[in-house]
């Protein structure tokens, strides 16, 4: 069994030797994507959709409880449209992809590929709104858009990915507002309760905000090799793109007024963020609640009479109330299987064999710890869960104490460069608000700036940069 598990865990890269190459080993050996002929573009194989899946459903059912309604656009913006939000061309420009014919013929006016959905839902918005009456829309859609990334890396950065986009409009700033930090904080749900991530809150800077806005706020989170993602962003337009778009409303005093308008979005990029926080050199791990199979029975001698079939009655009844998968290939060996099902992320997996089916018990082995858990069968069904909402837990707490290990606090650009290099993570500092900072801390180290936080700290009163007075507290950081 040993000699399985050497030569099988050899082919997945160590993940403190070459961080990217491990990343993609487990991307493919983990068979959640594979590249296509399409270059930039990844096939999601079922197991990484199945992953998509739970994020969605777990994220859509927050949202149908906030009052958001599902709806769908058109894949292609006409270039006028596009146009019409001078920041926000300028800002997509690079990225967008063009159809120019249509079969043989010659288009009349180009048409975007969406590379995000703000143009075209903005014009339909202005068709639809009449009176303060018709307030709010709240409105999402689950879709794909494509952007022209130079460099790509599954999941992480694609030509094509998959994401939803949330717009609203609403009858005062304040309600717009409002509905920019409740979906924020939905965000910080999602990722702290379902993937076991700790985030990161706060306001992107003038810099790093969203091609448009007034405002973006963003969660963000730290991998283990200490690189951070931005795992979802909300963006308040106030009027921005209502004035271009002419989206205006009679007011409660019966005049024209042009509403206010927000945007946010999470993308398949949650699942690079979950193999890069929880992954180690046995490969993949998953956090029960987003594991599309939650345990897996193997049966040890399956060739024994009764083996097989106790292992399947065992399944059934699983079943009911977890997501499972009953092992019974007969080509591999037990040490081969154990080795497979370590190297997907299943949070469990449950040995049964001729002893123990004399003993009625089975033994449970979390994939986060190692740890053999023998449990009668009589109490499996109760005991698992337990299990289960314990692996969750663990799996956060350890992702909190990685950050904690990675985030140091720099008051001058010596101790800034010196952290990053060499204990690559968040670096907190005062800043003096100035891009030209900001500018040269990205030159020098590589970090962008993440956030300023919601929760400020006073860490002293002069800029790590210029020395000159400090207006917030930030958090940087190099990305992916």
């Amino acid at each position: 069994m040993s000699t399985d598990k050497e030569n099988f865990v050899k082919e997945i890269t160590n993940i403190e030797e070459d961080f990217a190459k491990w990343y993609t080993d487990i991307v493919l050996k983990a068979e959640l994507a594979d590249y296509t002929d399409t270059k930039g573009c990844i096939a999601i194989k079922p197991y990484g959709y199945a992953i998509w899946e739970n994020i969605q459903k777990y994220a859509d059912e927050k949202f149908k409880k906030s009052g958001v309604k599902n709806t769908y656009f058109p894949v292609l913006i006409p270039e006028s449209l596009l146009s019409k939000e001078k920041d926000h061309i300028e800002g997509f420009a690079p990225e967008v992809a063009w159809v120019t014919i249509g079969g043989e013929e010659k288009l009349d006016e180009r048409l975007c590929i969406r590379p995000t959905s703000e143009t075209i839902i903005s014009t339909l918005y202005s068709k639809w709104l009449n009176s303060w009456r018709d307030l709010p829309f709240v409105y999402n859609q689950w879709c794909n858009v494509i952007r022209w990334e130079k460099e790509t890396r599954p999941f992480l950065r694609s030509r094509e990915f998959l994401w939803q986009e949330g717009h609203t409009i609403h009858e005062t700033a304040e309600e717009a507002k409002q509905r920019t930090l409740q979906m924020l904080d939905i965000y910080e749900e999602v990722i702290e309760e379902l993937l076991a991530i700790p985030v990161l809150k706060g306001r992107k800077t003038e810099k790093e905000k969203f091609a448009g806005a007034e405002a973006t706020y963003t969660i963000e989170t730290l991998m283990h090799d200490g690189r951070a993602i931005q795992a979802g962003t909300s963006h308040y337009f106030g009027q921005n793109f209502s004035k271009p778009f002419n989206i205006k409303f009679q007011n409660r005093e019966g005049k024209e007024e042009y509403a206010y308008q927000t945007s946010w979005g999470i993308s398949t990029r949650l699942i690079g963020a979950v193999i890069m926080a929880h992954g180690d050199n046995r490969g993949l791990k998953l956090p029960p609640r987003v594991a599309p199979i939650q345990a897996v029975i193997v049966p040890v001698a399956m060739q024994k009479e009764g083996v097989k079939e106790k292992a399947e009655e065992l399944y059934q009844k699983l079943s009911e109330n977890y997501r499972m998968e009953l092992d019974v290939r007969d080509n591999y060996t037990p040490g081969y299987k154990f080795n497979d099902w370590e190297m997907r992320g299943v949070p469990v997996r449950i040995e049964l064999g001729p002893r123990d089916i004399e003993n009625n018990v089975c033994v449970a082995v979390r994939r986060d710890t190692g740890e053999k858990i023998t449990i009668n069968l009589n109490e499996i069904g109760t005991k698992l869960q337990e299990i289960l909402d314990n692996i969750q837990q663990n799996m956060y707490e350890e992702c909190k104490a990685i950050r904690k290990k990675r985030t140091n606090i720099a008051y001058n650009m010596d101790e800034f460069v010196k952290y990053i290099d060499e204990n690559q993570g968040y670096i907190k500092t005062m800043w003096c608000g100035n891009v030209k900072c900001e500018n040269k801390i990205k030159e020098l180290t590589g970090a962008h700036s993440r956030c300023i936080p919601f929760e400020q700290e006073k860490l002293g009163n002069t800029c790590v940069c210029c020395g000159k007075e400090a207006k917030h507290m930030v958090v940087w950081g190099r990305q992916y």
